[in-house]
């Protein structure tokens, strides 16, 4: 039985881009996927399109005559699009290729009583083959199945790295694009992706120390903010402890005050209406009519008696009256007598 043929990306050595991005921060991710183009899966077990291989391999300059020849020929372009007039010139091919057209057609049908162009038609028109159609779409399926995967692999982070550079990436575009037209943003990003690796892949030695440095210190001012922060919060635990303490005995106090008061009688609005209808029902109930005649009659009787007046009474003596032994004539008569006053 012939053996299954092996997948491309196989053969493709991923050592270069594997190195880079697996010294950058090599303890973010998982030993599964250090790079975006190092497993034939996915984070979520889905196979992998034969495209990331192929552009894996052309990033990485493993085929360096292939990697080279495709850079060139972007450029190239992009240079074009942005300095030659590449729509108008299709315009000008369409319309003079039919004028040739219609040219040949009139002059044959006049002079030969034929048409030249239409005596040159196939017998058949041209197509394409459904096979070819069905390679297509399916290479056309694998292309737009790349760059979702990629888009969603980065933006839930599978490999923390290729999500940084993301970011690096646009934000340096979002600050470039005021200043840059698209055509020189685009030149920028696309020197960024070739010629990153092959900078790389020249000075590796050199690189990985210094990645390795770099981590060194991350992982050291990490430490030191770790600690810090420890400091902090104990201090601060430590404070609001001493506060909650202080507190609680404040409040303690006052409660032993207030137990040590006499109780107070409240009086509720509750229990005044309850008073008030306690006293309204031990009262006599009157009767309505009789109140009314008792009215009338203590007016009647304050209208026939007469008015009492001043002169009605006798005049207040003007001396003082002495209470005590009555006063006689012969007790009155007798003078008094000065009595020495003792020292």
């Amino acid at each position: 039985m012939p053996q299954p043929a092996e997948p491309l990306h196989a053969h493709y050595s991923k050592e270069p881009l594997d190195r880079l991005g697996g010294n950058l921060f090599h303890h973010i991710g998982s030993a599964k996927g250090k790079t975006n183009g190092t497993t034939d899966t996915t984070a979520t077990g889905q196979p992998l399109t034969h495209y990331h291989s192929h552009i894996y391999s052309l990033l990485s300059w493993e085929r360096p005559r292939t990697t080279a020849l495709s850079f060139v020929s972007i450029v190239s372009l992009i240079v074009a699009a942005r300095y030659l007039p590449l729509l108008r010139w299709l315009f000008k091919f369409s319309y003079l290729a039919l004028g040739f057209t219609i040219a040949l057609e009139i002059a044959g049908k006049v002079l030969l009583s034929r048409g030249l162009a239409s005596s040159s038609r196939p017998r058949k028109y041209y197509t394409i083959p459904k096979d070819t159609v069905e390679s297509i779409l399916e290479d056309l399926e694998q292309l737009m199945d790349f760059f979702l995967i990629e888009i969603q692999r980065i933006l839930f982070a599978e490999n923390l790295t290729y999500t940084l550079a993301a970011f690096s990436a646009a934000l340096t575009s979002y600050w470039l694009v005021r200043f840059l037209p698209v055509w020189g943003l685009s030149l920028i990003l696309l020197s960024a992706a070739y010629l990153g690796p092959l900078v790389y892949v020249n000075n590796k030695e050199l690189i990985d120390s210094q990645i390795d440095q770099i981590q060194q210190i991350v992982n050291s001012q990490a430490t030191q903010v770790k600690e810090m922060a420890g400091q902090q919060t104990a201090h601060a635990t430590h404070i609001v402890k001493q506060y909650v303490g202080d507190y609680r005995a404040k409040a303690n106090e006052y409660m032993g005050s207030a137990r040590s008061l006499p109780p107070v009688e409240q009086v509720t609005p509750a229990t005044s209406q309850a008073q008030s209808g306690l006293k309204s029902a031990k009262e006599p109930a009157v009767d309505p009519i009789a109140k009314h005649v008792a009215k009338a009659t203590s007016a009647e009787h304050d209208a026939t008696e007469p008015a009492i007046t001043q002169t009605d009474f006798p005049a207040a003596p003007k001396d003082d009256i002495l209470l005590g032994e009555e006063t006689t004539p012969e007790s009155g008569a007798e003078p008094k007598l000065d009595e020495p006053l003792l020292a």
